[in-house]
């Protein structure tokens, strides 16, 4: 039998034990999440609810999705879940066809201010089908609710979305609920994000606000690849029949079988984040991302720092991204509002703090990770975008070179490595 996929789970594990993971999405699941996940649950179909399947034999599958729900409905005090959707964007479209019919507007906030895909992206089903209108912010990067009431009042949304991806500010759900309530908008929070925050108490709760939450279960909640949809009392007293919409939106809507290893690994997650350790660790990924964010001389109130780069130079994106690393350190390029430069090279990136902090990181870690992140863009002054397109793609590619081969990039490497290797991964060791 072949080893070359298992040679490369190691050299992936070598490369997560030894590097900082700081892309604010990702996370590490712990050893009993990794065997659920990989357990053979996978081999059954389970098309349809319990009790309502298509295929027999799933009275086991049953149980676990039943006893899934049932956490996640005590867990977050909400009277419905479903634990099905394969991940986010599939979960935000069956939210979306539950409440919307096609052609009719949704709103959320732009992509270019952090929002979501499928909040109504140019080219995303949210826009294909229906009718979308983005809200953005302002000039100190906080969402404009005097623009988003305005833009409410003008096109009377049938949905409006709450929720981020790169947003470094807390969510102020009531402002969200009073513009819904003046249109007569379903107000459905996308807490993928945060949902481990808000469990932690590091975030307000959106329940007593909303009436559909969404989220996917990886991230600050640090289970399984999945995602939850969960309905408020005033949900259900909105529309008492969202229940079923919702169950139809999913199967036959959109997906067949779920995946129910998933489902049980999910079970897990839920478990773990009902533990008082649990909250302490929520809380002490925000205490970690202020650290991180002063040091870096900007301001982060959840998991997340959204770093402009415009003092190093124009449309450095894309090349910090891959100094980072070169030296050991994964975050993502974004976008910054009023982006200077291009979506595609972008003008900042993205970071944040869950999986650092699920690996014991403390504080006075992120002081000495904001060391090595501030050495590493000192290496990328003068290599701006050109402003001409028809340059960039050889200009990147003599920037991947350079830094490639930059000494002062392999020496951080080797300072993260030694460092990073003193925290355990969970699975890894």
């Amino acid at each position: 039998m072949s080893s070359k996929i298992f040679d490369l789970i190691q050299e992936e594990a070598d490369r997560q034990k030894y590097g900082l993971e700081m892309i604010p999405s990702e996370n590490y699941v712990s050893e009993k999440i990794l065997k659920a996940n990989g357990s053979i649950l996978t081999n059954k179909y389970s098309e349809g609810f319990p009790g309502r399947r298509y295929y027999g034999g799933n009275e086991v599958i049953d149980k676990i999705e039943v006893y899934t729900v049932n956490l996640a409905k005590k867990l977050f005090g909400v009277p419905a879940a479903f634990v099905q959707s394969y991940s986010g964007s599939p979960a935000n479209m069956a939210v979306t066809m539950a409440v919307c019919e096609p052609g009719d507007v949704v709103m959320g906030l732009a992509l270019s201010s952090g929002g979501h895909l499928t909040h109504g992206a140019n080219l995303n089903f949210s826009s294909i089908f229906y009718k979308a209108v983005n809200y953005k912010v302002g000039d100190d990067w906080k969402i404009d609710f005097t623009e988003l009431g305005a833009l409410a009042k003008k096109h009377k949304p049938k949905l409006i979305w709450v929720g981020t991806t790169a947003y470094p500010f807390k969510l102020d759900y009531k402002k969200f609920r009073k513009i819904a309530d003046m249109v007569g908008a379903a107000l459905v929070a996308d807490c993928s994000h945060i949902t481990g925050l808000i469990i932690s108490g590091a975030h307000e709760s959106p329940v007593p606000y909303v009436d559909i939450i969404t989220t996917t279960t990886h991230k600050t909640l640090r289970g399984p690849r999945g995602a939850m949809i969960l309905v408020t009392d005033r949900g259900l007293k909105k529309d008492p029949e969202i229940k079923g919409k919702i169950e139809r939106a999913i199967i036959p809507g959109i997906q067949g079988g779920p995946h129910n290893h998933q489902t049980a690994a999910i079970a897990i997650a839920l478990e773990e984040a009902s533990l008082p350790s649990f909250k302490k660790y929520g809380v002490q990924i925000a205490k970690n991302a202020a650290v991180l964010a002063k040091e870096l001389g900007t301001v982060s109130e959840t998991h997340l720092i959204l770093l402009s780069l415009t003092k190093y130079g124009y449309g450095l994106g894309y090349q910090a991204q891959y100094a980072l690393e070169e030296a050991g350190i994964t975050v993502n390029k974004n976008t910054i509002p009023g982006e200077p430069a291009s979506p595609f090279y972008p003008s900042g990136v993205r970071l944040g703090t869950p999986a650092l902090t699920t690996r014991g990181m403390k504080e006075k870690d992120m002081v000495k990770i904001a060391g090595w992140i501030k050495r590493v863009l000192e290496e990328i002054r003068g290599l701006d975008l050109p402003k001409e397109q028809e340059k960039r793609k050889d200009f990147l590619k003599e920037v991947k070179i350079k830094l490639h081969q930059n000494q002062n990039l392999k020496q951080i490497k080797k300072e993260v490595a030694a460092f990073a290797g003193k925290f355990p991964v969970p699975g890894i060791g």
